[in-house]
């Protein structure tokens, strides 16, 4: 199948590996952009956006990115921070008083952000009847017992993130924490990313679901099995309570979900300006920037079950596992959605990778599609 959109001589490769992702008859429509020192060198989508294959992927084709937002969340954040109205270290009750409840009164924003704060998914009951409603999850946040005392332990929060990084925003600026994003990062960037996409962009979003045989590497199996046998397993609940994954995504309920955590509907190119943005300096300084891809946690993480690095809400590079790798250098940051969609930089050589697909993998981390493509792209460098 062939692309449109653009490729920069001596990135055919990219091009060329991209295309041949749809020689797979269940793939259905993506897009891929790198950008090197800010400039798109790479900017190409293909396939189509519904389940009949009648409407062609378009250039602004929106599909769900799940947690490659939180970054934007945690820069967010950091902007804040850097403003002087939040502090890396402060308990979050300082500004957010009914989170003391159940043991949380020393949780801090930098444990949250690095996922140490042993608050990564919430107990039964099922939360699937109010998971749309922001405050009364927030109540719910407010009230949950802790894990394990943070800082003492390592797990990965899906909802959790982004309701507690969302609630102190709100909190502390006064505005919903998906407007702050939009208002601060995204539209003074022209990223075409979104916490709930306007009812007016709804026709642009991609139909998504799961393929079938992909089983994903040994870590994503074991999780899974996990999931199916251990319901109150922590890791469980994390991925399940509420739960979420392609049956939710034809919903409008979640196209229009501001959830700065786990639920986002990108473009590859606006995924890839974010990380552009951030390397060129937009969004914040340079010192609280390496503290953001700098290693914060380290360790197997409880409710992924595997090795894994987190900065100040990114995911680092994992040299020695290839299935967490962008391929790229060793500072490489950024994260990955569920599925598939992923999106990082490397500072090192200034470049930075989009990948969005709505043909849904199982691996946890990077997909082999991705995988791929960061590769030749790293090469074409």
């Amino acid at each position: 199948m062939d692309a449109k959109g653009k490729c920069v001589s001596g990135f055919e490769a990219v091009q060329r590996a991209f295309e041949e992702i749809f020689d797979d008859p269940q793939e259905r429509g993506g897009g891929v952009c790198v950008q090197v020192a800010g400039e798109t060198v790479v900017d190409l989508w293909a396939g189509v956006a519904d389940l009949e294959g009648r409407k062609p992927w378009n250039h602004d084709t929106l599909v769900n990115s799940y947690c490659s937002i939180k970054p934007f969340a945690a820069v967010a954040a950091l902007m804040l921070v850097e403003e002087g109205k939040l502090e890396l270290d402060a308990p979050i009750a300082r500004y957010w008083p009914e989170f003391a409840q159940s043991s949380k009164d020393r949780v801090t924003l930098r444990q949250v952000l690095c996922h140490t704060a042993g608050v990564s998914g919430l107990r039964l009951p099922d939360h699937s009847d109010i998971m749309y409603d922001w405050e009364a999850m927030i109540g719910v946040m407010a009230a949950e017992p802790l894990w394990w005392e943070p800082g003492s332990d390592l797990g990965y929060g899906a909802w959790t993130f982004g309701w507690i990084v969302g609630e102190v925003i709100r909190r502390v600026d006064g505005r919903d924490p998906t407007t702050f994003i939009a208002e601060r990062i995204s539209r003074p960037n022209g990223l075409d990313v979104h916490m709930g996409v306007a009812v007016e962009d709804f026709y642009r979003i991609a139909y998504f679901s799961h393929a079938q045989g992909r089983v994903g590497d040994q870590f994503a199996q074991d999780l899974r099995n996990i999931i199916l046998s251990e319901p109150e397993h922590v890791a469980a609940l994390t991925f399940t309570n509420p739960p979420f994954g392609p049956r939710f995504t034809s919903d409008p309920r979640w196209w229009a979900l501001r959830h700065p955590g786990l639920n986002s509907h990108s473009t590859a190119h606006g995924l890839a300006g974010f990380y552009s943005a951030l390397l060129g300096g937009r969004l914040i300084g340079p010192e609280l920037l390496k503290e953001f891809y700098r290693e914060q946690s380290k360790r197997v993480d409880r409710t992924l079950l595997r090795p894994m690095r987190y900065g100040l809400g990114c995911m680092m590079e994992h040299p020695d596992d290839p299935s967490a790798s962008y391929c790229m250098g060793p500072n490489a940051f950024g994260h990955v959605g569920l599925g598939g969609p992923v999106s990082f930089a490397d500072p090192d050589s200034d470049v930075t990778f989009g990948f969005v697909t709505n043909t849904m993998g199982s691996h946890v981390l990077m997909d082999p599609r991705a995988r791929k493509l960061a590769t030749l792209a790293y090469a074409a460098l």
